[in-house]
């Protein structure tokens, strides 16, 4: 189901699914696996140009060379801007932990006061996935089955998706648009039982 909030059309999903990151299972999976690099917007493509020699300390010798070569981002087949790929498999951004577990460089760049960039909004906002169409913003679920794991997780300690993601809702839309989407899980609630408790 659908519903409109602001100009915004939301899927009910985002509050019917539960969703945590389970990092320690999926092992940041999101970062390596998929058809593409994670989509960026104009203003974060100028953000990662101007910010790159601060990101780059932090980034493997391989995705240097790819953004050496390309550029922080390329077209996908759908003709959207994403990031830049290492072997047409993981985000050039990515580097390894001790324990195998994919980190984000622009993450740790700004976790280290280098930059005010914390990390693209799309991959913020994951399993949210949000599309502008001209009268409207569609915010929809992403099912993937890599993340088995988060929602697992979720499920156990009842946490919505969008509950999940305040913060980057927030740095997306504003407090005041997640003070909306509370009063429709209240409601949702209240009126179809469509929610859990």
């Amino acid at each position: 189901m659908l519903l409109e909030i602001e100009d915004k059309v939301v899927s009910t999903q985002i509050f019917e699914r539960k969703f945590v990151c389970d990092l320690q299972a999926c092992k940041g999976a999101c970062c390596v696996a998929g058809d593409s690099g994670a989509p960026l917007t104009l203003e974060e493509i100028s953000i990662l140009e101007d910010d790159i020699e601060v990101i780059r300390p932090y980034m493997r010798q391989e995705g240097i060379d790819v953004i050496e070569k390309q550029g922080v981002f390329y077209m996908d087949q759908e003709n959207d801007s994403v990031t830049s790929l290492v072997n047409e498999k993981e985000c050039a951004f990515v580097y390894f932990d001790d324990k195998g577990i994919t980190k984000c460089s622009i993450e740790r760049a700004h976790k280290e006061g280098k930059t005010t960039f914390k990390k693209p909004i799309s991959c913020h906002l994951y399993p949210i996935r949000v599309k502008e169409f001209e009268d409207f913003t569609a915010l929809n679920y992403s099912s993937w089955d890599i993340c088995a794991p988060a929602c697992a997780c979720g499920d156990q300690l009842n946490v919505p998706v969008f509950r999940f993601l305040k913060e980057p809702l927030i740095r997306a839309f504003g407090p005041l648009f997640f003070e909306e989407l509370l009063v429709v899980e209240k409601e949702l609630k209240k009126q179809t039982g469509s929610i859990r408790e």
